[in-house]
């Protein structure tokens, strides 16, 4: 089977780390987020993945070159964005079976030949993985008939509501998008899937009581790492705190348990570090205190600094004895400038 993975959007929710890096390979724990995807897609069967319109095309062709498993892998661009519809369209144009879409920021165990197989048992055009939640004020609900087929898309509710949301993986056959016009910015989910239901054609629902997670946020990202540390995700498991190899922790540093220590970094005698990600080549020095914070590649915290809540991008900055409280540091800035 093949499966398109929508890689697009520029990530505008986790920025600053986003101006330099692709929110699909930011590292979860020990690898980019696209790579667990991609393992878990082929242990479901996918053998060929086709990204769709890679924003920072060479940090994706990078990742690519050291790809060197299954599944196959090969990207499509658009000259502009097309929208979800729209480039689902454009990257299956040559797929004549049917298959998978992903997104790029989902974080999710679920039973993806399961999910198959329930939309070929209906015969369904378009299947779509649902998951419940208490709260669909940020997502809008997805009502279903008897026979789980897709009656309606509510849009999001103004009061606290549980129910089933869209969890972004779909089957799809080839002609569920041939109503799609090339070239034109289209949603699938509010307008390929309301008009396939509009004429009749079977839109199947799969609701899975699986971990999923939308990584679209600072806060978020460190939510699924935790869970990842914690085990919550089927088939990952991992020593706490994660400490890469070749990171270097000095005697005298603490470090909570929900911390990760990626390649190259290090945390200097007599800092602290609790519920945080320290990327590549990152540096807490003495006696700083680095609490529910992510520090991309290459960031420092200076001595005796305090950061509760903060996100440095890539080769910034915080200045000795600075104290910074849900701060945002762009690449290769100092705070204070």
């Amino acid at each position: 089977m093949r499966a398109i993975v929508l890689v697009g959007g520029e990530g505008t929710r986790m920025r600053p780390l986003t101006r330099t890096i692709p929110k699909p390979l930011l590292p979860l724990v020990d690898r980019p987020f696209l790579q667990r995807l991609l393992e878990h897609l082929g242990r479901h069967g996918v053998e060929h993945v086709t990204l769709s319109s890679p924003y920072l095309e060479e940090a994706f062709a990078s990742f690519l070159r050291a790809w060197s498993t299954r599944p196959e892998i090969d990207w499509v661009t658009e000259a502009e964005p097309l929208g979800t519809g729209g480039a689902v369209a454009n990257a299956a144009r040559a797929l004549g079976e049917t298959f998978l879409v992903g997104n790029g920021d989902i974080l999710t165990d679920l039973d993806v030949t399961g999910l198959v197989g329930a939309h070929r048992a209906a015969g369904a055009v378009a299947t779509i993985a649902l998951t419940p939640v208490q709260d669909a004020r940020p997502f809008g609900l997805v009502e279903l008939d008897n026979e789980r087929r897709v009656l309606a898309f509510r849009e999001k509710p103004a009061e606290l509501v549980p129910g089933l949301v869209n969890a972004g993986t779909y089957v799809l056959e080839p002609e569920a998008m041939r109503g799609v016009v090339p070239g034109r910015a289209t949603s699938i989910e509010r307008e390929v899937f309301p008009a396939l239901i509009a004429t009749h054609r079977t839109v199947l629902g799969y609701p899975s009581d699986v971990y999923w997670i939308d990584v679209g946020t600072p806060e978020k990202y460190l939510q699924a790492t935790f869970d990842v540390l914690r085990g919550r995700i089927e088939g990952l498991s991992y020593a706490r705190p994660h400490v890469d190899p070749s990171a270097e922790v000095e005697a005298g540093a603490k470090l909570g348990p929900l911390v990760v220590v990626g390649p190259g970094a290090r945390v200097a005698s007599g800092a602290t570090v609790e519920d945080a990600v320290l990327m590549e080549g990152s540096s807490v020095e003495s006696g700083a205190t680095v609490r529910g914070s992510i520090l991309g590649p290459w960031a420092i915290v200076g001595a005796r600094a305090r950061l509760q809540g903060a996100v440095l991008a890539d080769r910034s900055r915080v200045a000795t004895g600075v104290t910074a409280m849900e701060a945002r540091v762009e690449p290769g800035e100092t705070l204070p400038s």
